[in-house]
């Protein structure tokens, strides 16, 4: 894919800020790289694509995504192999689950030039700001928002595309404390807990508050209807090792189809795990944990990477997980997946994209 068909506007910043980061020590989005990429949807046509220095923008008060909800994003990494290359993993997929957003929430969706060569536009300008230190990476943010101005519930007719980053280090620093939800929903079906739109993330907030403030770091959603079963856990999909194989919900119209979850369960696959696809029920876990028939737990997603951990707390008591030792599932694929997207093992999936 290439820039120039689609003629993007470089305006590069005139002083930069990444003498200001300590890259030994990097907190989870805080410090945002020079540039960022932004495009317009106005008359059916992205326009006015350009890669300008990171900075607020001018909205009106108005603005239709403030006051009816249309808005999505994406979340992905950017990382550098020993050669200095900037290597994307899987930036297509994010692309048409981006698009897969975007039609459910009645906006507009991106042709694939204007996503990727965004993309490479962008990581061309800020490359300096890939971190090359150990279990850092470059988080990539692309997002779309409605930009009409009325105040009248209907799809808008013009959408802001914006592209920024931000160097990051690990997500979580020690494993974390999840406690499974049984009064708060994440999702329903017929609703959009499959697209990445921001109100998912706003309903989430005040049930993992709550959790917060009993001890846990983040939550295990269960279903609508029973509270039966395991969804996801946090802005995570999750993933148990019962009897020895890998177990996780399949992904249905309340799971997102992680990218992340994607690619553990190949690797898993790869690696001679058995998988098992089907609903996990909080009963089945939690005897599991009491008898020792379930060993691992743990979240994937692309901030935390793979995440073990350290307990499961349920009605009043907690139950706690073996610790991860080098043979653990978890563990493996982690190693595997970080080996991968850095260049430092061959790519047999075919999954790195070398952007610059």
């Amino acid at each position: 894919m290439t820039t120039d068909v689609l003629s993007i506007e470089l305006r590069k910043a005139g002083r930069s800020r990444i003498e200001e980061v300590d890259f030994n020590n990097l907190p989870f989005g805080k410090h945002f790289s020079d540039h960022m990429f932004v495009a317009d949807f106005v008359d059916g046509q992205w326009t006015n694509l350009q890669v300008v220095p990171f900075d607020n923008f001018t909205l009106s008060p108005a603005l239709s995504s403030l006051h009816y909800g249309q808005a999505i994003f994406e979340g992905m990494k950017a990382y550098k192999n020993e050669a200095g290359e900037v290597l994307l993993f899987r930036p297509l997929d994010n692309f048409r689950r981006m698009n897969e957003s975007a039609k459910r929430m009645c906006m507009a969706t991106l042709p694939e030039d204007v996503f990727m060569g965004g993309l490479e536009a962008l990581l061309k300008a800020d490359a300096d700001w890939v971190p090359s230190t150990p279990g850092s990476s470059l988080y990539i943010r692309p997002y779309m928002f409605a930009t009409d101005t009325f105040l009248g519930v209907a799809p808008s007719k013009t959408y802001r595309f914006c592209i920024f980053t931000c160097p990051v280090g690990t997500y979580y620093a020690k494993p974390p404390k999840v406690k499974v939800e049984t009064e708060y929903i994440r999702a329903a079906p017929g609703g959009v807990g499959y697209a990445k739109c921001a109100g998912n993330y706003a309903g989430s907030m005040y049930p993992t508050m709550l959790a917060q403030q009993a001890g846990y770091d983040q939550i295990l959603w269960t279903d609508a209807r029973d509270h039966r079963y395991f969804e996801e856990s946090g802005t995570m999909n999750v993933m148990f090792v019962i009897d020895g194989k890998v177990v996780t919900p399949p992904a249905s119209d309340t799971i997102l189809r992680g990218v992340t979850r994607d690619s553990v369960l190949q690797i898993v696959r790869h690696l001679g795990v058995e998988i098992d696809e089907r609903p996990v029920s909080v009963e089945e876990v939690i005897s599991g944990l009491q008898n020792g028939r379930v060993t691992e737990a743990f979240g994937v997603g692309t901030a935390v990477v793979v995440s073990p951990y350290a307990l499961i707390g349920y009605e009043g008591t907690d139950y706690n997980l073996p610790e991860q030792t080098e043979d653990s599932v978890a563990r493996r694929v982690y190693h595997f997946l970080d080996d991968l997207r850095t260049g430092r093992s061959e790519d047999i999936f075919g999954w790195t994209y070398k952007a610059v």
